[in-house]
C-alpha cells in the first residue's frame, strides 16, 4: 500500500514560523558566542597562552558557520544542528562541576535553543521552498 505524502503547510503559516526560528537561532548563536567569550576571559584561569588557543578552538566551529546563520541559508542551519551538539556535551560536563555549574547549565541552554530553533528553520525553509516551486 503507497503512503500518500502530507500536504506542505501554506505559505502564510510557513512565514512567520521561519522569521521567528531564524531569530531565535540568531540570538541564541549570538548568546552562545558571548557566553563562551566572557567564560573564557573574565571567570576562567587561564594562563594567557594556554586561553587563546581554548577561546580559538571553541569559537571557530562557530565563527565558520555565522556568515551562512546571518545570511539565513538552510544549509548552514542544518549544519549548526551538528556542530552545537559539541556545545551541549561540553555544557553538561561543566554542569556537573560547582565551580562551573552556572556555566554549564547556561551553556546547556544556549545550545539546546540553537539547536531546536535552527532545526526548525532548515525543515520549514525546506518546505517553503518546495511549496514555492509548486509541490503539493
Amino acid at each position: 500500500m503507497a503512503k500518500t505524502p502530507m500536504p506542505l503547510p501554506s505559505l502564510d503559516w510557513l512565514k512567520p514560523r521561519l522569521a521567528i526560528s531564524r531569530a531565535i537561532s540568531l540570538v541564541s548563536f549570538v548568546a552562545l558566542v558571548l557566553l563562551l567569550l566572557v567564560w573564557n576571559l573574565v571567570y576562567a584561569e587561564l594562563p594567557g597562552n594556554l586561553l587563546w588557543v581554548i577561546l580559538a578552538f571553541q569559537l571557530v566551529p562557530l565563527l565558520l558557520l555565522a556568515p551562512g546563520l546571518v545570511l539565513g541559508n538552510a544549509r548552514a542551519h542544518a549544519w549548526t544542528c551538528f556542530v552545537v551538539n559539541l556545545y551541549f556535551i561540553q555544557g553538561v560536563l561543566a554542569a556537573f562541576d560547582p565551580s562551573k555549574a552556572l556555566f554549564g547549565w547556561l551553556e546547556t541552554l544556549l545550545s539546546f535553543t540553537l539547536f531546536c530553533a535552527a532545526l526548525m528553520y532548515t525543515r520549514w525553509c525546506f518546505q517553503h521552498a518546495r511549496k514555492l516551486a509548486g509541490e503539493a
